[in-house]
């Protein structure tokens, strides 16, 4: 079976599904490979920052997307276990250099459903894992384990470069594209990470505030979506004489977190939402990032017409991935299109490569400043005295504006 196309998204997650909305929206036709069987809508919430509503706005699907939303929960609280000490913390009032900051969870669900609708009905097709790329001549073959099909990439007709077809990666951060560049795997952080999602059939009853629990080992917290629905996290550092393999299972197994929240005499109120989750309803991954060296644009740009975004090749900021992955979607429509249609779409995949290399720095040097206070949360809190509330409020609020606090533009 063969087709046809200009451009080929590898990866139906938001980042993809924006991408060729985007594309569309400009007249260049994309084609969209999903592994999965049917529209991956099921599982967690997502928050939603500043940057990512611009990328929306600019999409023209932020208006049909805020009425799915929880209005700004920018009400923290940070407790420490099993000591019991806590931080209230509040960024009301806090403002990037455009105004409010602006905070909003969804459901994951709602944005898919949302994206998909934008997009004409064959601008996705299922059950079309890529397991490897490869070149010949002037063609890309795309080759798909599930159905063992190639798809046929032909230059674009009336074209001033004589190889013009171009495959965007955002296939997640085990990138088959990420691959076929040549790059190295991610780095795996240490850090596995369980999130939930938990719909009541009334009102839950829990406050509109952002609850975060640290403890020995380990970071959790939840978060209102709705008066009837809770997003949940729990992120676990094994030792090092735990193997992955096994602690992925458990990971994967709610009761391993409940003994561990437990333990260490986690609020009753986390524990319970997690007891009330389904099994369909949690995602567990592996937290993993690359250093910048891995992301330099002469290296991302080095197999010719293709690039990579998203999470597949993002430095990692907790709570920020989806975020700036909308963004880059906008940002990289806007040159591709361009190239496109002046036929210099390598010229403008290396600009957009720069583009990346820039942004990569100001996310990693962030990323790097809130894991640290993550990991030196436990401590810090132990001085009541010293005011960590303003302590805290003024590095997240610094550092969380700063990050998204950023136009993508319009398409």
């Amino acid at each position: 079976m063969e087709t046809v196309e200009d451009i080929v998204i590898v990866g139906a997650d938001p980042a993809g599904l924006a991408t060729a909305i985007g594309l569309h929206r400009r007249g260049v036709k994309s084609l969209v490979l999903e592994s999965s069987a049917t529209m991956c809508t099921s599982g967690y919430a997502l928050g939603l920052w500043t940057n990512s509503w611009r990328a929306l706005d600019a999409l023209g699907i932020g208006d049909k997307l805020i009425y799915n939303t929880r209005p700004d929960c920018n009400d923290w609280l940070v407790l420490s276990s099993p000591r019991g000490t806590s931080a209230k913390i509040s960024l009301r009032g806090v403002k990037d250099k455009s105004g409010k900051l602006e905070f909003r969870t969804v459901r994951r669900e709602s944005l898919v459903e949302i994206l998909a609708k934008e997009l004409p009905g064959d601008a996705v097709r299922y059950s079309s894992e890529v397991v490897s790329i490869e070149e010949d001549g002037n063609l890309k073959l795309l080759h798909s384990g599930a159905n063992s099909f190639e798809v046929e990439l032909n230059k674009l007709k009336g074209s001033v470069e004589p190889f013009q077809v171009v495959v965007v990666g955002c296939d997640g951060i085990n990138s088959t594209v990420v691959k076929y560049i040549g790059l190295k795997e991610a780095k795996f952080l240490g850090v596995l990470s369980t999130g939930g999602f938990v719909e009541y059939p009334t009102n839950h009853g829990n406050k509109p505030e952002f609850l975060v629990i640290t403890g020995k080992g380990f970071h959790a917290g939840m978060l209102p979506c709705s008066e009837r629905s809770i997003y949940w996290y729990f992120n676990w550092r094994p030792s090092k004489k735990d193997k992955i393999d096994q602690s992925m299972t458990k990971m994967r197994d709610k009761d391993f977190i409940i003994q561990k929240l437990t333990t260490s005499e986690a609020p009753k109120e986390i524990i319970q939402v997690i007891e009330r989750s389904k099994m369909n309803h949690m995602v567990s991954s592996s937290l993993k990032s690359w250093s910048l060296n891995s992301i330099l644009p002469e290296k991302i740009t080095k197999k010719r017409n293709t690039c990579v975004i998203g999470e597949a090749l993002n430095p990692l900021m907790p709570g920020l991935g989806l975020c700036t992955s909308l963004e880059e979607s906008v940002v990289l429509v806007r040159y591709l299109s361009d190239g496109v249609h002046k036929g210099k779409i390598e010229k403008a995949l290396k600009k957009f490569a720069q583009h990346k290399w820039k942004r990569c720095v100001e996310l990693s040097t962030g990323a790097s400043l809130v894991r640290f206070i993550v990991k030196s949360t436990f401590w810090l809190l132990r001085f009541r005295k010293l005011r960590m509330e303003d302590f805290w409020v003024m590095i997240l609020a610094t550092e969380l504006s700063a990050a998204t606090d950023y136009d993508c533009g319009k398409l």
